[in-house]
């Protein structure tokens, strides 16, 4: 099934849902930085995250999740953005990848402890103007609950998240998400619905191991409500590295720097964080 995500509104009822599916995303970040499956989960669940909250960008703006634990994982990052084909580009890391936990006492991979305390942030970059960035503390660790909390603390949106990735040593099963928004004069009956719904709802990874698509798992938490759909957009792993950027980092080191390197390297090697590409830039002797 192809990645993709929906956003959707129930005008009358003053909420929005965006419903999302990555397992392919999330399936290339976990091979190209080898990571291990409670690593895999955490990575998809906030790279996940991000395409959800960047659904609805517009030309050259960027949603950016930082994550900094004091968990074995390390600091973890995912981005989304706008390609140019219209479809939306996501790329994540973990800081230590090479991380396994025993399953929690629910039966789900123990993100929590891997993840550790520490703090969420998230950068919104626009076309114009500089970029606003919000900073929480970290509820559980889970991520969907500390997304929630972003939301409610820093943009005063009460929302509800679920994300999910099933993963195992040879693989990605499944992954995707869903996000609900209240509006501002939001239908309290429409809320303690969803409320109720969001409860019973079963995991996203067993919806979407059992071939609900993007529309099946919008419902699958909007119920009844009439939503009104924006067309899906399809996601993909992307990355905004270039060899360009590399050589604006090494003007960064400061001329002694670079004549050292051009002395007794000739060359500076630089490896993308995100998609471990690896760049090779000849330096001139002096």
């Amino acid at each position: 099934m192809a990645d993709t995500v929906l956003s959707a509104s129930a005008a009358d009822a003053g909420i929005a849902v965006t419903a999302a599916i990555t397992t392919n995303l999330v399936a290339e970040i976990r091979d190209r930085h080898d990571l291990w499956p409670t690593a895999t989960a955490a990575v998809g669940r906030l790279v996940t995250g991000a395409v959800l909250f960047g659904a609805n960008l517009k030309g050259n703006e960027r949603i950016s999740l930082q994550i900094a634990g004091d968990g074995p994982l390390g600091a973890i990052a995912a981005e989304a953005w706008l390609l140019d084909d219209g479809s939306v580009g996501a790329r994540g890391y973990a800081r230590n990848g090479q991380v396994e936990l025993p399953i929690n006492t629910r039966g789900k991979f123990d993100v929590a402890a891997a993840v550790g305390a520490g703090s969420l942030q998230v950068t919104r970059s626009f076309d114009v103007g500089q970029p606003y960035v919000g900073v929480v503390r970290l509820r559980s660790g889970e991520i969907a609950e500390d997304l929630a909390v972003y939301l409610a603390q820093s943009e005063q949106i009460p929302s509800i998240v679920a994300l999910g990735v099933l993963a195992n040593p040879t693989g990605v099963v499944a992954a995707g998400g869903i996000l609900a928004q209240v509006l501002p004069g939001a239908d309290e009956r429409a809320l303690t619905e969803l409320e109720k719904r969001a409860v019973a709802l079963p995991p996203v990874t067993q919806l979407i191991a059992e071939r609900a698509d993007v529309n099946a798992l919008l419902h699958a938490l909007a119920g009844d409500l009439e939503l009104r759909s924006q067309r899906s957009i399809p996601v993909r792993f992307a990355c905004r590295c270039d060899l360009a950027k590399v050589e604006a980092a090494l003007l960064g080191l400061g001329a002694e720097e670079l004549q050292r390197l051009a002395r007794e390297e000739r060359q500076a090697e630089a490896t993308c964080e995100f998609c471990k590409r690896r760049y090779v830039v000849a330096l001139p002797p002096l």
